[in-house]
């Protein structure tokens, strides 16, 4: 029976893994014939997904990084627009076998698009894609140290540290649109579900009040960038790939992949691009790659790196990676580490001791050949995935749907 699926997200286009996944779904469902719906907080400028039979709402918004720093303060805490924009959509529209799918809301929806709704509570699915949900600054990290942090959030040791990658003044804006969200998304109300990415997050977000009871775990779908194994153990080149940028710690990575002497390729767009590209000649820099064209560039990969200031709560380019029966270095923070680690899949490394990446990389520089080859294989094998098909992701949400249609 097809369902009535409405999707919520800040952005119609994707820049970034989320909102790629956003759109993803609402793709998947109506290729199994559902009525799909995106609710965005942008312009809605993407025709590819109305050619594709999604029907496209937007609130025409834009991102707080677009905006003056008076309007972005005030937007983000309190989006009134957006919140009004879909309360009248679900007033008009709204059918007892519609569901409710809200993934990104930070950057432009705000905590406002959670009281419009209520009224659809027991429907609608939050997606913690991220730990902005719990956790002000989203990613449950003290910037100033690079230290993980699971203090309260908003209690006293909470609001007293300056854990911001900005400012103080920032860290207290950010806990005071979390309060915000705190008073919208009510807990008293029977809310459908919590999407968490990683079993892991379930007690992070519990931190902040949140019932595991309705976290639901459903991790990321990812395919491979390869049909076939990459044969990680005939190469000597580490790869990057994903934001060029201080938070992605690509500065580090590279200081520590000249310091072991393994060459370096990165692949993607960032604000560090030019200036790291000029500063280190020896690194390869190719731009934004396409998943077509990121297949060829990794056959010369013995292995790809992820250097993450902040703790990651899944990662795609790991999982990716590992699909495509590449070793993966990453930091202790992320949540996947735990699992390469004692699946013999890579190595780890702690991003406030810069050593600790260098010895890592110099560790898989080193490695027997065969012994990478071994690393690769277990990899490569079905049962060492550590993500979902994107079939198997989309049949789970339909499933988690039809409950609570139920």
């Amino acid at each position: 029976m097809p369902l009535r699926i409405v999707i919520i997200n800040d952005a119609s286009t994707a820049r970034g893994g989320a909102t790629g996944l956003t759109l993803q779904s609402a793709r998947l469902f109506r290729a199994r014939g559902h009525d799909v719906t995106l609710f965005c907080g942008d312009a809605g400028d993407n025709p590819a997904l109305t050619a594709d039979g999604i029907t496209v709402v937007a609130a025409g918004g834009a991102r707080l990084l677009d905006q003056s720093r008076g309007k972005a303060a005030s937007a983000g805490l309190w989006n009134t627009t957006a919140r009004d924009a879909l309360a009248d959509r679900i007033a008009r529209t709204d059918t007892p076998d519609t569901v409710y799918h809200l993934h990104g809301w930070a950057q432009i929806l705000s905590p406002a698009i959670f009281t419009a709704l209520r009224p659809v509570a027991r429907r609608t699915v939050v997606h913690a894609h991220d730990f902005f949900l719990a956790c002000p600054n989203g990613v449950f990290t003290d910037y100033r140290t690079a230290s993980p942090c699971r203090r309260v959030p908003l209690g006293l040791d909470c609001l007293t540290t300056n854990c911001d990658k900005r400012s103080y003044p920032h860290k207290l804006w950010r806990a005071a649109r979390s309060a915000a969200l705190r008073r919208a998304f009510d807990k008293r109300l029977p809310w459908g579900a919590i999407a968490i990415i990683h079993p892991d997050m379930a007690p992070m977000l519990a931190l902040a009040g949140l019932d595991p009871d309705r976290m639901v775990t459903l991790r990321n779908p990812v395919t491979a960038w390869s049909e076939t194994r990459v044969p990680a153990e005939a190469n000597r080149r580490l790869f990057y790939i994903g934001r060029v940028e201080e938070d992605k710690g690509v500065p580090a990575l590279i200081a520590a992949a000249e310091a072991a002497g393994m060459p370096l390729t990165v692949i993607g767009e960032g604000p560090l691009r030019d200036s790291l590209s000029r500063a280190h000649p020896g690194v390869t820099f190719t731009g934004w790659k396409s998943r077509d064209e990121i297949g060829p560039l990794v056959q010369s990969a013995r292995g790809v790196a992820m250097a993450s200031r902040h703790g990651e709560p899944f990662g795609l380019v790991v999982a990716e990676a590992l699909q495509s029966g590449l070793p993966v270095i990453l930091p202790q923070s992320s949540l996947l580490s735990r699992e390469v680690t004692e699946r013999g899949l890579g190595f780890t490394c702690d991003m406030r001791a810069p050593e600790t990446l260098t010895a890592a990389i110099a560790r898989l520089r080193d490695l027997p050949d065969a012994e990478v080859q071994a690393m690769s294989l277990r990899a490569h094998r079905p049962e060492n995935a550590l993500a979902t098909s994107p079939e198997d992701w989309a049949a789970a949400l339909l499933a988690l749907y039809a409950r609570l249609l139920a």
